[in-house]
């Protein structure tokens, strides 16, 4: 098997760059703040984590693999085309709308991790179970910016495409695992520059190679394929919509975005970076749609790549680095292919990095060992890098499609959780009950809605399912339907547990999850284990009970979420007492 030399050097040299940005960035970690909080430095970068490098990390997180590799493939493929290409507006929504409704709650609190107000306020139990859906979410996350990170380096130096993707994933992990949230910004930084540089000087020399036609054109006339700008079809504008807003809703309830809002400075910058990184995805997105309508744009029988287009091939993820690798000159080429190469790491290290912080702190540290060492949790901390990241390599071997693990990991945060941070954050009175109910009651009804990508087949048929090559799918928004449910489920059997406690229709023992008698309750946890911070008031530290004065308008309205201002110490004692 050949070589491409210029290619192999090329990722070589961005590769040490990156290296040594992470190994310069894990030495800042060592040196930042004391020995005690080097864990908490390495979840949340000692929170000093300031606009610009935020802005960088926090956009690096979304522009990885999958959103420019996942872009242009959904560009390219005939009969999906720009129209269904719904990342770009689906994401950069999600972090406006992160950002003007929960960046500022959740960094005034003083939060850690994502999970740390799931175990606050409905105990550990419940934030394990959370975990199960957000570790799966960040793995397929991880999974996909692996796979497309291995496809790229396979066009590169013409190598097996499964020891690209071990290659790849070891870097990566190397670097997290030394230098933990420090090292994942300041590399961000670095890959965010070099897929900024490597897009944007390639796509002009693609778009000029003589058998490209031109994409103004290919827009709306079909030439080698269907036109690139696509159509939403009247009978598939539910399936669209039920998309759209698992990408924009689904997209707010990550431990990777979360931790970049918990590392800022303040929760302003919070709410800055957020719409930073906004603008920077959109920014990033379009020189991805244009490799992806090139890519569509190409008598690919009148160039190095073979008579068969990517599309017969089965190569449509691919089609971004084989554009670069065929449509480029030499030099242009292997620039633009090693920067790519190097960047798509940004999101798998944050996603890897993400999953770890949230089994240390929530999993393993505050349900098992709440006395352990700062050294402990650090170790386990590296192991539990190591093994995720190996679990989201074995997933990226098996992948099929980046779009597809792309969708898979949004579906279970969103339907799952979004519901869930939503009660936590901004409805006073739900509790475990509420929250267990609406997170089976999700859970099963997005399982019976089948899933075309692992071949699972529906149990429960929607208005306007079809069956092709023996698969099932659905164009009614069962996700969004779920979702809700999931929602109406968790506040309703919140407010009833409520009353029937409160009432005395059902006596206090029966309260078995200790969740709205809490008398003497084992089961809430001591807020001065999840939040460390100076500024956090009395009565955010008192023990999680119930207020039996709380109206109706008051229990489904929680203003506090919305202000950094609480109520006096005094007050909150007298209630709670």
């Amino acid at each position: 098997m050949a070589f491409h030399v210029e290619g192999l050097i090329a990722i070589i040299v961005f590769y040490l760059a990156i290296l040594f940005v992470g190994i310069w960035a894990a030495w800042k970690t060592k040196n930042s703040g004391s020995d005690v909080d080097r864990s908490e430095a390495i979840i949340v970068g000692g929170r000093d984590i300031g606009l610009l490098v935020g802005g960088f990390t926090m956009t690096a997180t979304w522009v990885g693999g999958g959103y420019i590799n996942g872009t242009a493939e959904a560009v390219y493929v005939p009969g999906c085309g720009l129209a269904w290409a719904q990342a770009p507006i689906g994401y950069a929504l999600s972090l406006v709308v992160g950002g003007l409704f929960f960046a500022k709650p959740m960094r005034s609190k003083g939060y850690v991790t994502m999970l740390d107000p799931f175990q606050q306020i409905y105990g550990k139990r419940m934030g394990g179970l959370i975990f199960i859906p957000a570790l799966m979410g960040e793995m397929f996350w991880a999974a996909a910016i692996f796979s497309a990170l291995g496809a790229t380096i396979s066009v590169i130096i013409d190598v097996n495409i499964n020891i690209s993707v071990i290659i790849s994933a070891l870097i990566a992990i190397l670097y997290t695992l030394v230098g933990g949230l420090y090292s994942v910004a300041y590399t961000d930084v670095v890959q965010l520059f070099c897929i900024f540089l490597g897009l944007w000087i390639s796509a002009p020399f693609a778009m000029s190679h003589p058998a490209v036609t031109d994409i103004g054109y290919t827009a709306v006339h079909t030439v080698f394929q269907e036109p690139w700008l696509g159509s939403i079809k009247a009978s598939d504008i539910y399936k669209w919509l039920d998309d759209f807003l698992l990408l924009m809703l689904g997209g707010i309830p990550w431990q990777a975005y979360f931790q970049r809002v918990l590392s800022s400075s303040s929760a302003t910058y919070a709410q800055a970076l957020s719409f930073l990184a906004a603008f920077g995805c959109l920014v990033m997105a379009l020189p991805a749609i244009l490799i992806g309508a090139i890519g569509a744009s190409t008598a690919w029988n009148q160039t190095e790549y073979g008579d068969l287009d990517p599309k017969k091939k089965n190569e449509s993820d691919m089609i971004l680095p084989i554009v670069l690798q065929y449509l480029c000159p030499v030099y242009i080429s292997f620039f633009g292919l090693g920067a790519v190469s190097a960047a798509v790491m940004s999101s798998a290290d944050s996603s890897i990095l993400s999953a770890s912080s949230m089994f240390v702190r929530n999993i393993y540290q505050l349900s098992f060992r709440q006395s352990a060492s700062d050294k402990e949790i650090v170790w386990v901390m590296r192991i539990t890098i190591f093994v995720f990241g190996a679990s989201a390599t074995a997933m990226a071997l098996l992948a099929q499609s980046v779009y597809g693990l792309w969708y898979l990991s949004s579906d279970l945060v969103y339907i799952i959780i979004f519901p869930q941070l939503l009660c936590v954050l901004f409805i006073k009175g739900t509790n475990t009950y509420g929250a267990i109910a609406g997170y089976f009651f999700g859970l099963i009804l997005r399982i019976t809605g089948g899933e075309p990508y692992l071949r699972l087949h529906p149990l429960i048929f929607y208005p306007g399912w079809y069956q092709d090559d023996g698969l099932y799918y659905q164009r009614f928004p069962f996700k969004t339907l779920a979702m809700l449910t999931s929602f109406i489920t968790n506040t309703g059997v919140s407010y009833l547990a409520k009353y029937l406690f409160e009432s005395g229709t059902l006596p206090p023992k029966l309260d078995f999850l200790d969740a709205v008698v809490a008398k003497y309750s084992k089961e809430n946890m001591d807020k001065t284990t999840l939040v460390k911070s100076d500024n956090i008031v009395l009565n955010e530290l008192t023990p999680v009970n119930p207020r039996h004065s709380l109206t109706l308008s008051s229990t489904f309205t929680n203003k506090e979420a919305f202000s950094d201002i609480d109520s006096s110490p005094e007050v909150s004692i007298e209630e709670d007492n």
